[in-house]
């Protein structure tokens, strides 16, 4: 993202189907790759050791980045426990009622519970696809 020029991000972007805010959201990127390269050298194993594995502060963290709020972070801290044990387990709020809408164990260690624990995020990601269905959007 950072050797990326900004012509090549807008036509990205446009082909995704961004093309209403292709410009700010360049921007965003562009800002978010500076973010991660000066603060942890373009690793996120080190956000992670800054938070001390804490999943609410790796949360926080991710939030300094443009246009990432509490969903963004947490859709991030729901894939990311497939390969950093300390955010296990992450289910969001949304993939919580869907369990329970399923008669699943409403709460994340009923649920972690289930499965492995490499499948936990397979889970929480099922879960809310699940949910977006019940909602219309899947």
């Amino acid at each position: 993202m950072a050797d990326a020029r900004r012509g090549t991000l807008i036509a990205a972007l446009g082909r995704a189907h961004y093309v209403r805010y292709d410009e700010s959201t360049a921007t965003a990127l562009e800002q978010g790759a500076e973010l991660l390269l000066d603060r942890w050298h373009g690793d996120l194993r080190r956000l992670r050791d800054e938070a001390g594995g804490e999943p609410e502060r790796i949360g926080e963290l991710l939030r300094e980045f443009p246009r990432i709020g509490p969903v963004g972070a947490g859709i991030f801290r729901r894939e990311a426990q497939a390969v950093w044990p300390s955010l296990r387990p992450y289910f969001d709020e949304r993939a919580l009622v869907e369990a329970r809408v399923l008669g699943l164990p409403g709460e994340p260690d009923g649920l972690a519970a289930l499965v492995g624990p490499g499948e936990q995020a397979w889970l929480a990601a099922a879960l809310t696809r699940a949910s977006l269905v019940h909602v219309g959007v899947g």
